[in-house]
């Protein structure tokens, strides 16, 4: 009790506000970029309409879609049902969305849980529920006080605190800090289930960020603890061993883990650890990787071939990791990968009225219907098919954070007094800068267009002097930044950084080239490129709403939705004649972009049936992806390539044809 008097003592001089911005503090390494408060960041054009759709759909209000468990019987908010990751998953997508949005309502709904979060918190520190787990096999009976999720809740917390300054946040958090250096050292992360060994990383990015803020050294010493008795990504990613072996880990596992040794490095300083997801990347982009900046993974780890699955939490996961990644280090690259998963692999795994999800998505993908596949983990067909708890539920409720984060990590504050956009996307930014208050309007229809302009508005002053950095993607070349009337041209994989006095009404305009190209896959098969975008095959997709039955119906939800075609996929690439043009290209015009019927961009090119390529088990057949001599019908037709985002049914990665 008195450590918890002498830390709220400690606030009331660290003087933090709102709108204050957490930057690393000694000893911590990196950290020179800063998050925005929650709402600083506002979507504009194609990706408000997203959220809104979010807020529209499955995240504003899954407590009516799944009230059996993130309902009010739920654990987390005072009743006795479930325990585990499902409510605090759907709140860790739903708070930031509320905030974002402004949306009153969805702001009270994810208030109640974080509230009861905090009032929960006991006298010894521990906080949230502490009844027995009805739903995880495995655990060990008794007051299940599992470290895991907890990790998500302290997320939530946290982005709370970022909402609303609410000190409560930070008390709650610093007793539940000194809880877990007190009692893991007889419970480990391991001693109720092994998901928080893996998992650990977003455990440290909350201590580190408390520590930011309160200084208080107990918590490098939780953050070493912590740290010792999680997975060793570090030497796990130099070794390279596990994306050798089949079945090795968990796809999510994966994902989460990725940020584990960037999150360490801040403490320990090592380029062992700074280095690791550098060493992994290669490893993953000749074993288990996929274009769309993922990896087969369902649910275990799997050679790349592109009719495996690739789970919808791992997408999600993996795009948090980076955005925790690059904000520590500031490495452009993070955020070439971010846009890469953000723009091809998200929007095509939820329906366009975000009712529905697909469990596991296919880069090659002929039919999405309810049968068994050739996938590690099956869930009686409904992997592949949208519906609101096919496959895991886990998803269902983990969804939800991918684009509300990728939308508030748009911009960062930087450590001298600027801003930095690190990824592009329709948006505008707020902040206070030198007395004045500076919002940029980030007019663009990027990913599908190759221009950001950036109008700049001063508040408060005739001017003021900042710096802005501005990734420029390490896909481009010829790129070219107009500042004032003055254009020079910048080089690809770098930031540029613009220091001057800016004025209301000041414009910048990047232009970044996007020229097509192509890159080599699972046994050699050719991917189209463009851009942060990988081109698919256009497909007619019939979309057939159907009912679960009886027991399925209480496992899988009320509905799935099946998506079939009748248009030839067996196209071959010539690696001889390997022409591929642009077609055509929609100025964005208000429709939602992420579907078959509305891609903003087309491009077109040469191809060869394979009479031999069938389907097999609802997926397309095995086949060989390069061959120096293949059957085909070896008349070349034209086909239509749209960005793969906008599928749902696709082939993505060609087979080669000499």
């Amino acid at each position: 009790m008195r450590n918890r008097i002498l830390f709220s003592i400690l606030l009331l001089f660290c003087g933090l506000s709102a709108g204050a911005q957490v930057f690393n503090r000694p000893p911590l390494s990196g950290g020179d970029y800063a998050a925005l408060p929650l709402g600083a960041v506002k979507p504009e054009g194609w990706l408000k309409d997203q959220l809104q759709r979010q807020a529209a759909g499955a995240t504003g209000h899954l407590d009516d879609l799944y009230p059996e468990v993130v309902g009010e019987n739920n654990a987390w908010i005072g009743g006795d049902g479930d325990t585990w990751e499902r409510g605090p998953y759907w709140i860790d997508g739903l708070l930031p969305l509320a905030y974002i949005l402004d949306d009153k309502a969805l702001i009270a709904k994810a208030s109640r849980w974080a509230e009861a979060m905090i009032n929960s918190a006991t006298d010894e520190g521990y906080f949230g529920n502490a009844t027995d787990h009805p739903y995880i096999e495995g655990l060990q009976r008794g007051k299940s006080h599992d470290w895991w999720p907890k990790m998500v809740a302290l997320k939530i917390l946290q982005q709370y605190y970022d909402a609303t300054s609410d000190p409560r946040v930070l008390k709650v958090l610093d007793g539940y800090f000194r809880y877990q250096l007190k009692t893991l050292p007889s419970t480990p992360l391991g001693h109720w289930s092994h998901w928080a060994r893996w998992r650990a990383a977003d455990n440290l990015g909350v201590i580190y960020w408390l520590y930011n803020i309160s200084g208080e050294g107990y918590l490098l010493d939780l953050a070493e603890l912590i740290h010792s008795q999680a997975e060793d990504f570090s030497s796990m990613f130099h070794s390279g061993g596990v994306f050798f072996k089949q079945n090795s880990i968990h796809c999510v596992n994966l994902a989460q883990g990725f940020k584990t040794p960037v999150v360490w490095w801040q403490q320990s300083h090592a380029g062992f650890d700074l280095d690791a997801p550098g060493a992994a990347l290669d490893f993953i982009r000749n074993t288990i990787g996929f274009p769309t900046g993922l990896w087969a993974g369902d649910e275990l780890l799997h050679y790349g071939d592109p009719v495996r699955g690739s789970e919808l939490c791992t997408a999600v996961e993996m795009m948090y990791s980076l955005e925790e990644m690059m904000r520590i280090t500031g490495d452009v690259r993070w955020a070439d990968l971010l846009e890469r998963i953000a723009f091809n692999a998200l929007p095509t795994q939820a329906t366009d009225s975000y009712d529905a999800h697909q469990y596991y998505q296919q880069v090659n993908q002929i039919a999405c219907t309810r049968q068994t596949r050739s996938f590690v983990t099956e869930h009686y067909g409904t992997d592949n098919v949208f519906g609101l708890l096919n496959g895991y539920p886990c998803c269902a409720c983990n969804m939800h954070q991918g684009w509300p984060k990728f939308t508030r990590n748009l911009w960062y504050a930087t450590r001298d007094g600027g801003l930095a956009a690190f990824s592009y996307s329709p948006c505008s930014v707020t902040a206070k800068i030198g007395g004045a208050r500076v919002t940029i309007v980030e007019d663009t229809f990027y990913p599908f267009s190759d221009e950001v302009k950036l109008k700049l508005s001063v508040k408060g002053r005739c001017s003021v002097r900042f710096p802005l950095e501005l990734r420029i993607p390490s896909w481009c070349t010829g790129a070219s930044v107009k500042v004032k009337g003055e254009e020079r041209q910048v080089a690809g994989g770098s930031l540029l950084r613009l220091e001057q006095a800016w004025k209301n009404g000041d414009e910048i305009v990047l232009h970044l080239p996007m020229s097509i190209s192509t890159s080599r896959w699972f046994d050699g098969a050719t991917v189209v490129e463009r851009g942060p975008l990988v081109y698919a095959l256009r497909l007619e997709e019939k979309w057939t709403r159907k009912e679960f039955e009886g027991a399925d119906r209480q496992q899988y939800g009320p509905y799935y939705y099946e998506v079939t075609s009748s248009s030839p996929w067996n196209y071959a690439l010539r690696a001889s004649d390997m022409t591929i043009e642009f077609l055509r290209e929609r100025p964005y015009s208000g429709d939602y972009p992420w579907n078959v019927d509305n891609a903003p961009v087309t491009l077109r090119a040469k191809a060869v049936r394979l009479p031999e390529w069938k389907e097999y088990n609802g997926s397309a057949g095995q086949i060989a992806y390069f061959t120096e001599d293949g059957c085909d019908t070896d008349q070349e037709e034209w086909i239509e390539l749209i960005p793969y985002g906008c599928t749902t049914l696709r082939i993505a990665e060609f087979p080669t044809r000499r």
